[in-house]
């Protein structure tokens, strides 16, 4: 991938109604449908501390109150309120954050509405566009959203340009928000220097998408590391070691990567499951991710940082 390609950003990306085509610019486009999750996560052994936040996690739905947007990337069954609070209930989460996917693009009603029946536990991540006014910035702010997420793949598509990215950040930055950015293995390099210039906290997504198979040595993980250590503004999440893995399930490849990087800067690293796991190749079992927590986090200071005390500072948990 280039830097023109990379520096195209998600803004406002469309998401997706179950097995359905859309019309773009009246020709028809095939669009995937991905697998639900585990529909029976299992009782971790590893207990979560009291107010444990899951920092990344997503609602879908239901698309009969809350409809998929048409400009779709991918198809995918409703994973509504009531299930993602039933998954939290049996891992043993007591607070979270919830990521607007792709599938309602800059529609965060689906968020908004969670966080105010939360009772104060829950927080958001909107999906944003230059666009909007402030007033519904500001609205989104009173309920609850505390940042804004940029997904810089080809396979969401959405294109953007970084003169309405720059205007968009310097906005939120106002609002003490802060940028979640996801980005393509192996492209942390081209983007530190657009990052470091940021005028706000940003959180990178998935651990930088590293790839296990390609050692702890591989340029992409290393330029990361870098990059987490020296900008103070740099957060990272201990997600996706499903998506990292090259050996598959139980993800163990991928652990030394999570320790490395909370060893690096444990008091900027945040975790969370992913649920419902939108585009994995191998569906992880919540439980199960849950229970690889201490093999990358033994010391229970360093689990307390990870999974209370860091999302309780970037978020604003009171």
């Amino acid at each position: 991938m280039n830097r023109r390609e990379c520096l195209h950003l998600l803004t406002g990306l469309a998401g997706a109604t179950l097995a359905s085509e859309a019309r773009a610019e009246g020709t028809e486009r095939s669009i995937p449908t991905i697998a639900p999750p585990d529909p029976n996560p299992k009782t971790p052994s590893f207990k979560l501390p009291p107010k444990s936040c899951d920092s990344h996690t997503h609602i879908f739905g239901p698309a009969s109150r809350y409809p998929f947007s048409e400009k779709r990337p991918y198809n995918t069954a409703d994973a509504p309120l009531e299930t993602f609070r039933s998954v939290h209930e049996r891992i043993g989460v007591e607070r979270c954050v919830i990521v607007n996917a792709t599938v309602h693009g800059t529609d965060n009603r689906v968020v908004s509405d969670a966080i105010a029946q939360s009772e104060g536990v829950y927080r958001g991540i909107a999906n944003v566009s230059d666009e909007m006014t402030e007033k519904e910035l500001a609205a989104l702010d009173k309920a609850g959203v505390c940042g804004c997420r940029f997904a810089f793949l080809k396979r969401l598509g959405g294109v953007g340009d970084m003169n309405k990215f720059q205007r968009i950040v310097h906005r939120v930055a106002e609002l003490g928000w802060h940028i979640d950015v996801y980005f393509e293995p192996g492209t942390i390099a081209e983007f530190a220097p657009v990052l470091t210039a940021l005028p706000t906290p940003y959180v990178i997504d998935h651990m930088g998408t590293v790839q296990a198979g390609k050692g702890l040595d591989d340029p992409g993980f290393t330029a990361l590391l870098d990059l987490q250590k020296r900008d103070e503004k740099c957060w990272v999440k201990i997600t996706g070691l499903e998506r990292a893995s090259a050996a598959g399930k139980p993800f163990h490849d991928a652990v030394p990567f999570a320790k490395a990087l909370i060893d690096n800067a444990s008091d900027r690293v945040i975790w969370g499951t992913d649920w419902p796991h939108p585009n994995v190749k191998i569906m992880p079992n919540d439980g199960e991710i849950v229970d690889l927590i201490p093999l990358y986090a033994p010391d229970k200071a360093i689990q307390q940082k990870l999974l209370v005390h860091n999302p309780a500072r970037l978020f604003k948990f009171s």
